[in-house]
């Protein structure tokens, strides 16, 4: 069902969420991180660096970055494509899978506590 919300009620909304996460749990990815990790988890794999360089418009090194940290961070981790040794295919993580399922909550939550 669509939502109806003004310019100004959007971007409270999404205030009020990015707020909540840098308060949260200290995994407060930034909007990179946070495009990738929804591709690698709402897209389905597989996903390659390669890949996901082009579907963001920047380069493998950018990529390479933005997964480093979010593999310390144990949200998703990478593997060699067996059959195409210079492929390295990205990985879903359960952890991964509840920081993301745990930032929908939040953004229900946020939304549904905003006045319209």
């Amino acid at each position: 069902m669509p939502v109806d919300l003004t310019p100004s009620q959007a971007l409270g909304l999404w205030h009020a969420v990015t707020l909540q996460q840098v308060q949260g749990d200290g995994r407060d990815l930034t909007l990179r991180q946070l495009a990738i990790l929804l591709e690698i988890y709402l897209v389905p794999p597989p996903h390659t660096v390669r890949g996901l360089a082009a579907k963001l418009g920047v380069t493998k090194p950018v990529i390479t970055r933005a997964l480093d940290t979010m593999g310390e961070l144990g949200l998703v981790t990478r593997v060699r494509d067996e059959r195409d040794r210079r492929n390295v295919i990205i990985k879903r993580t359960v952890d991964g899978a509840l920081y993301l399922e745990r930032l929908g909550d939040l953004i229900i939550a946020k939304g549904r506590a905003q006045p319209l």
